[in-house]
């Protein structure tokens, strides 16, 4: 156990090291640009939504390029079309990936609604990811921060890394429900320590691993 908090105390350290650099107000910036978007309308939600359906096992920089490039192509784009345009961008899982977006469509016009709906966060995601194929724990939450909630944590191969290094958890070899959620709960222990919120945690731990802010 002492190991464990002496471990976590290195970690706060670089993270408050980080807090006094320039890199402060680029994740300030963006988690702004994060609550700017609770404001937006049903169709902007749902790309950002299919952005997040791309990231899964494909990296987060390209999947960004890709959104950009195909733009309002998510909500109106026949499903072989839209396969043939990630295809061509280079995703890893074009079919795949047109078919679970094409599938969410069903939602587009009601998923401003129905985020302001739940009161319950926690719920909102397991909505998510009930409602929507292709989002597991890792990409809801990846939605819900990308949309201004702050509250959840983003446990991609990065952020475990990092955790992995400081000697904090044993890397899993299974991402479970059960472990997430130990994992995130963790995470939220470090925030409150750090004085952030798990949203800004995340950014600070992707930078350390990555020397980027993405989204």
């Amino acid at each position: 156990m002492s190991n464990m908090l002496n471990s976590a105390e290195k970690l706060l350290e670089k993270i408050e090291i980080l807090k006094n650099s320039g890199i402060k107000k680029v994740i300030e910036t963006r988690i702004k640009q994060f609550e700017e978007m609770r404001n937006k309308p049903s169709s902007e939600l749902f790309k950002e939504l299919a952005y997040c359906i791309l990231c899964a096992n494909f990296n987060a920089e390209r999947s960004m390029s890709i959104q950009k490039a195909i733009g309002n192509g998510f909500i109106c784009w026949s499903e072989k079309r839209l396969a043939q345009e990630l295809k061509a961008l280079g995703h890893r899982f074009p079919n795949t990936r047109a078919k679970y977006i094409v599938e969410a469509r069903k939602h587009v016009d009601s998923l401003e609604s129905k985020i302001s709906s739940f009161n319950n966060k926690q719920e909102l995601r397991d909505w998510l990811i009930g409602a929507i194929k292709g989002l597991g724990m890792k990409e809801s939450s990846h939605f819900l921060r990308n949309i201004g909630f702050s509250d959840f944590a983003i446990l991609d191969f990065h952020i475990i890394n990092v955790l992995v290094k400081y000697g904090l958890i044993d890397k899993p070899s299974t991402l479970t429900k059960k472990k997430y959620l130990e994992i995130e709960t963790f995470l939220r222990y470090i925030a409150d320590k750090a004085n952030l919120n798990l949203a800004e945690l995340d950014l600070y731990l992707w930078f350390m691993e990555t020397g980027k802010i993405l989204k």
